[in-house]
C-alpha cells in the first residue's frame, strides 16, 4: 500500500531516486576527472560502485546521462541565480560572488558544467541545458536594465568571466569581477 505521499512502502521509490542521483554524482566525478570524453556507461558504473546495467536501466543512452548530469549542474546554478534575483541585494554584486566560486569551492562542479557546456556544441541533445545558465544570467540582466545589448553583454561577460577563472590559478577577486559585469552593462556604478 502507498504511503500518502505516493511512495511505496518498501521504498523501491527512494531507493530508485536515490540510485538515480548516485550515478548522476559520478557522471560529474568522471567529467571532472577525465573530462567529457571518459564519459561511458561502464566508467560511471564504476565510479558509481554499480554494474553497467544499473547505469543503462536508468539512463538508456550517453547522451541521456550527460544530460541528467548537466541538468543537474544547471538546476543548482538556476536557484542561485534565483536567490540573487529574489534576495534584494545587489545583483551584480551576488553574480560576482557565484562566479568567483567557480575557482574556489565550486570548482569542480563548474568545471563539470563547462566541460559539458561545450560539448553540447556537438551534442544536440544538451544544447537546451546548457543553455540555461545564459538564460539565467539574461534573467538577472533584464531586472537590471532594459536595454537588449547590455543585457547580451552582461551574459557574455558572465559566460567569459566562468571560463577566465576556471583557468586562472589563482582565487578571483569579486570586486573586479563586479566592475567587469557594471561596464558590461554600459556603467559602472549598478
Amino acid at each position: 500500500m502507498p504511503k500518502d505521499d505516493g511512495e511505496p512502502a518498501d521504498g523501491r521509490f527512494a531507493r530508485g531516486a536515490r540510485r538515480r542521483a548516485e550515478i548522476i554524482e559520478a557522471t560529474l566525478a568522471v567529467v571532472t576527472r577525465d573530462g567529457a570524453a571518459g564519459v561511458t556507461h561502464r566508467t560511471v558504473a564504476r565510479q558509481a560502485g554499480v554494474a553497467t546495467s544499473l547505469s543503462t536501466y536508468y539512463f538508456a543512452t550517453l547522451d541521456d546521462l550527460l544530460v541528467a548530469a548537466l541538468t543537474s549542474v544547471a538546476d543548482d546554478y538556476t536557484a542561485k541565480i534565483r536567490q540573487i534575483i529574489d534576495g534584494g541585494d545587489d545583483r551584480l554584486t551576488g553574480l560576482a560572488a557565484l562566479i568567483a566560486e567557480s575557482g574556489g569551492p565550486g570548482r569542480e562542479r563548474a568545471l563539470a558544467e563547462r566541460e559539458l557546456a561545450t560539448l553540447a556544441a556537438r551534442r544536440p541533445a544538451l544544447r537546451p541545458v546548457a543553455r540555461r545558465w545564459r538564460e539565467n544570467i539574461a534573467e538577472l540582466a533584464t531586472t537590471l536594465t532594459d536595454d537588449p545589448v547590455a543585457v547580451t553583454g552582461l551574459v557574455v561577460a558572465a559566460d567569459g568571466l566562468c571560463t577566465a577563472v576556471l583557468l586562472d590559478d589563482e582565487p578571483a577577486d569579486p570586486d573586479r569581477l563586479r566592475a567587469v559585469l557594471a561596464r558590461a552593462l554600459g556603467t559602472a556604478s549598478c
